[in-house]
């Protein structure tokens, strides 16, 4: 594993062709700030033992691997296994990284936490950490997304924080973002942009990958205890690509792991029906940096769909952009379809409720079991459903 993370990014943030820092001229100099304070604090030992202290003591980690047998058995063929991502506080994977970058800010002397949150996942965990740290809270979210995920903004009110509603465009998660990074332009001196995955300018690929290793590094120790191997096949949701880029760092200097990222196909392969944005992207730049972008015809940003909220985006981490273009990662998909059924089966089967995201890559398990029998699959489950389980059943009953 050191091998790899010691090549990429380079010290401008570029995984290949892929990542780097286009900034406004009056973010430059905040950025640059930031990169200088994760480089010192990344090896101080204050700073990595109170992050130890609170991923044990308020995160609750380690989360463990659940074998799922009733789910494998229906599926046939490989043993599914799934990292329990939603087992940690506050329901996914977004609190590795939000509290490091809490915590972050607060060695940088910081007072508030800005944000953009498409599931309201990244959002609930932001503002966590801001309570946590005793800062203030600003969250950028699309009107449609929250409409449909009613109960984190709920969760993030509750917790102190300011919800901004963004009704520009699509009313989504590339909305939220643009409103947020316009938001942060005016209070950069005293606010850090908690960004949600491993997206935007560099330093934030980097860092956010890095806080969400710790997924990869336990479920390796995991496995292993477990099964006395590695896992043939490691897979996971790729919107942004945090969760992804958390797993796969456990196994990614391990040739005889395959690499899967299951981005998410919504209801067609047409432009506008889907979020799959490493299969139909183009190479091009958003937000500040340099990756596959879905465009349309004038070479903007396009609509995207999928049943799964904090996948809606139209462009991906750049480290996921490099990896497909290395090989060393394979992109396949599944559609909201599947991933409703997904959902159900593993609610029913296992009594674990997943988010929508997550039950792309649960769909990506049971498409393939059968495909590789005496195999084995993990996957990360990186989020609990419990947001998604008014919209689901509101809009499509009970999978029954």
């Amino acid at each position: 594993m050191s091998d790899y993370f010691k090549s990429v990014p380079n010290r401008e943030g570029f995984f290949g062709n892929y990542g780097g820092a286009m900034l406004p001229p009056p973010l430059e100099p905040h950025f640059a700030e930031i990169r200088a304070a994760y480089d010192k604090l990344s090896k101080s030992a204050d700073y990595l033992h109170e992050l130890r202290y609170i991923r044990k003591h308020f995160q609750g980690r380690p989360t463990p691997i659940s074998y799922l047998k009733n789910l494998s058995e229906a599926a046939g063929g490989a043993q599914i296994y799934a990292k329990r991502e939603d087992l940690n506080h506050t329901g996914a994977h977004k609190l590795n990284h939000c509290m490091a970058e809490g915590l972050l800010a607060k060695f940088m002397g910081k007072t508030k936490l800005i944000a953009e949150t498409g599931a309201g996942q990244h959002g609930v965990a932001l503002a966590t950490a801001a309570a946590y740290f005793g800062m203030e809270c600003e969250i950028h979210m699309g009107e449609v997304d929250m409409a449909k995920e009613a109960p984190n903004v709920t969760r993030m009110k509750l917790l102190g924080a300011t919800v901004v509603p963004v009704g520009e465009g699509a009313k989504t998660l590339k909305e939220a973002v643009d409103s947020a990074f316009g938001s942060y332009i005016a209070q950069a001196d005293h606010a850090l942009f908690g960004i949600g995955s491993v997206v935007g300018p560099h330093p934030f690929p980097m860092m956010v990958r890095d806080f969400q290793k710790v997924v990869g590094i336990e479920s390796r120790e995991q496995f292993m205890e477990m099964t006395g191997e590695l896992p043939d096949i490691v897979a996971a949701c790729v919107g942004g690509g945090s969760n992804a880029m958390g797993l796969f760092s456990g196994f990614i200097d391990d040739e005889g792991v395959a690499l899967y990222g299951v981005e998410p196909m919504g209801t067609s392969s047409k432009l506008g029906d889907h979020a799959a944005t490493l299969t139909y992207g183009v190479d091009g730049a958003i937000h500040g940096f340099a990756t596959k972008v879905l465009l349309d015809k004038n070479g903007e940003p396009a609509p995207v769909n999928t049943l799964a909220s904090g996948l809606d985006y139209p462009g991906v981490g750049p480290e996921h952009a490099y990896l497909q273009g290395t090989g060393r990662v394979t992109y396949t998909s599944a559609d909201d379809k599947e991933s409703l059924e997904a959902f159900y089966e593993l609610s029913r089967r296992e009594g674990i409720i997943p988010a929508l995201e997550s039950a792309h890559a649960v769909a990506f398990a049971m498409r393939e079991a059968k495909n590789h029998p005496g195999k084995s699959i993990l996957i990360n489950l990186s989020g609990r459903g419990d947001k998604d389980i008014d919209f689901v059943t509101e809009t499509y009953g009970f999978g029954e």
